[in-house]
């Protein structure tokens, strides 16, 4: 329902704020900051969902899991602040704020906030800006590309652009920085739900990287890998994916 996608886009919004105002007068030392960063922007988000919508469910990374949600329909899944490592840089700006709905482990209500930049994605309807020029970019972890886009990049002559928060990778495809984002080597369901969800939203391909869907609200909350691109470019990078894969003959 409409106040659905309101309130993830509040709630994203106001940790945005939050992260923000304490990263211009940060605690000393660059770990306290992102630690606190995590728990105050987890409290405020956690408060205005339960506040909104007390009988749904709640997945946060930065909360004691509850088993409970596993027999809701409705599930908020939280990362109240993605790139803890980029926001504990001053000069960095691929971090953000995730908030989304899932609904039958489906993602109905997303927003992605990117707090320095000033710049918030929400459904249902993201805008999404023209595919870059030239040749075919892929985002990758900053921290941790995975091998599998290297090999891809390869056999697709493609530039591998490496970015910090998986929901600022996302959002720079639909910003029009690069064609698509390619991880594989371990994530969790906070990670991707809400990047997934506008991605859909704004017509772009969200899935596995064997072209299956996304499912959220799962006993294990891991999701091992992720491919968000132009929507025709999902075949040709699914078959090189695919390819790479294959044992060798």
């Amino acid at each position: 329902m409409p106040e659905d996608h309101q309130l993830a886009a509040h709630a994203a919004a106001a940790a945005a704020r939050l992260l923000l105002d304490l990263r211009r007068c940060p605690p000393e030392g660059g770990k306290a900051l992102g630690a606190r960063g995590d728990a105050e922007s987890n409290a405020l988000i956690l408060e205005l969902l339960r506040a909104a919508r007390p009988n749904d469910g709640i997945l946060s990374e930065e909360s004691a899991p509850d088993p409970a949600r596993l027999g809701e329909r409705r599930v908020w899944i939280v990362d109240p602040l993605d790139g803890t490592r980029e926001y504990c840089e001053p000069s960095r700006d691929d971090w953000a704020v995730h908030v989304a709905l899932a609904v039958d482990g489906a993602p109905a209500a997303s927003a992605v906030a990117l707090p320095a930049l000033g710049e918030l994605f929400s459904t249902p309807a993201p805008l999404l800006a023209a595919a870059p020029e030239g040749r075919l970019k892929i985002l990758v972890s900053r921290s941790r590309p995975p091998a599998l886009a290297e090999r891809v990049a390869a056999r697709l002559d493609a530039e591998l652009v490496p970015m910090g928060s998986a929901g600022a990778k996302a959002m720079a495809v639909l910003r029009g920085e690069a064609h698509a984002y390619l991880h594989a080597g371990g994530m969790n369901e906070w990670d991707t739900c809400a990047p997934v969800g506008v991605a859909l939203a704004a017509g772009l391909h969200a899935s596995r990287i064997d072209g299956s869907p996304c499912v959220f609200n799962q006993a294990d909350v891991k999701m091992p890998d992720l491919l968000i691109c132009r929507p025709e470019l999902a075949e040709t990078l699914l078959a090189a994916i695919a390819a790479e894969q294959a044992p060798d003959d």
